[in-house]
């Protein structure tokens, strides 16, 4: 508990500037409530087709506003971000090239491009051309890379706002900023994707503002606040969003029909809360680093560095002490706290994976959760907390269950 308290102490200064970003993107959401005129009378349900869905079309207008999209599509019959990621990434059609300009992205992603796994429905399997370009040695984007790499002849470069399951620090909106121009320099007419998953509300701007054509992420990660059960988004060009619902749908149909099965309130409230969870959430990521590395272990980022998503990796060096903390943080759940996470197989993983997070949700990244792959150097992935206070005590459980305390 020493510890912790010392460890509070020297990150208020570091948490500081975070104070000003979640103020103003309360305001962001709240004026975006405010264009959409959400009123009590959208929170009824629909069924069936669900034509002219009050809540839907309210719930996707707020979400428009807050990305300063041209249109957006928020439908809790997107079952991930992965799944959201994907439906952007099949406008890309066979014959045509898709680019990574941030290196290999997250792991379930590889399985839907094809560089990893064997799905006959891959993108490569599909005859969808595709290249990485590396990232710099110390984890920033290739910015030359990126204007040599991208051609005439590509349709669309992803950039990956979060780290995912490696060691390279996440990007800032200003990297990203510098990237979309670089590849705009060598092909105007390339479609620029940001897979923007835990990295919305960290920053005062979000990466349609950089440029990007088009963002995708999840309700159960930051932007559903807690509340959301389930869902995804797409935000961006107009032709772009269309596209992609009616990929989701069927040609024609695209976003014109799609109960949200009485949700429409939780999905909105959740999104009113999620500049605050956010911010409880950085608070926890900010003192788990500096608890981590007082006690000798290399985490990234450093308390004092600028965050530009919620999740932060610690380097454990060994299966157990991942393994152990993953027990601790699993221990000081809300839910399930008396089952032991077990490393296991996972869709779209070619490692075996631990996960501890006893949620309200599955799989809710903006609760308290921990993870990693069962691989060298065996790096633990923290990530969100409803509360600070939630995060502190889990600390406690951790340091005890490492046999740190």
């Amino acid at each position: 508990m020493e510890v912790i308290r010392q460890a509070k102490e020297r990150i208020a200064p570091f948490y500081a500037p975070m104070e000003g970003v979640v103020l103003a993107n309360q305001e962001k959401v709240l004026r975006a409530f405010h264009a959409a005129k959400v009123a009590s009378h959208v929170f009824g349900e629909s069924t069936g087709y669900a034509y002219s869905d009050q809540g839907r079309e309210a719930l996707e207008e707020v979400y428009r506003q807050v990305f300063r999209a041209e249109a957006a599509l928020c439908r809790p019959q997107i079952v991930s971000g992965t799944h959201a990621i994907s439906l952007c990434l099949s406008i890309v059609e066979p014959g045509e090239e898709l680019v990574s300009a941030s290196g290999p992205p997250y792991d379930t992603l590889q399985t839907v491009i094809g560089t990893k796994g064997n799905s006959p429905r891959s993108l490569l399997k599909r005859g969808i051309k595709y290249r990485e370009i590396p990232l710099l040695p110390e984890g920033g984007l290739d910015l030359e890379g990126i204007a040599k790499g991208i051609t005439s002849q590509t349709k669309m470069a992803i950039f990956q706002r979060s780290r995912g399951y490696s060691w390279r620090p996440s990007l800032s909106i200003r990297e990203l900023a510098a990237g979309v121009k670089a590849v705009r320099s060598a092909n105007p007419e390339c479609i620029v994707f940001v897979d923007n998953c835990y990295g919305e509300f960290v920053e005062a701007f979000e990466p349609l503002e950089a440029g990007a054509d088009l963002i995708a992420g999840s309700l159960i990660k930051n932007p559903g606040g807690a509340l959301a059960i389930s869902g995804g988004y797409i935000a961006g060009r107009r032709d772009l969003v269309e596209l992609c619902a009616e990929i989701l749908t069927a040609p024609s149909l695209g976003a014109k029909l799609g109960s949200t099965f009485g949700l429409t309130r939780s999905l909105l409230q959740g999104l009113f809360l999620a500049p605050h969870m956010v911010g409880e959430a950085v608070y926890g990521a900010i003192l788990a680093a500096e608890v981590f590395r007082t006690l000798g272990y290399q985490v990234s980022p450093l308390p004092e560095e600028p965050r530009t998503d919620i999740v932060q990796a610690i380097k454990f060096g060994s299966r157990e002490a991942l393994l152990s903390f993953c027990r601790g943080i699993q221990k000081a759940a809300p839910v399930d706290a008396h089952y032991q996470p077990v490393p296991s197989p996972m869709p779209g993983y070619s490692d075996e994976v631990v996960m501890a997070g006893g949620t309200f949700v599955q799989g809710s990244s903006i609760e308290l959760s921990a993870d990693g792959p069962l691989r060298e150097p065996y790096i633990g992935y923290l990530q969100g907390g409803m509360s600070r206070q939630h995060v502190e005590i889990a600390l406690r459980f951790v340091l005890q269950e490492m046999g740190l305390a």
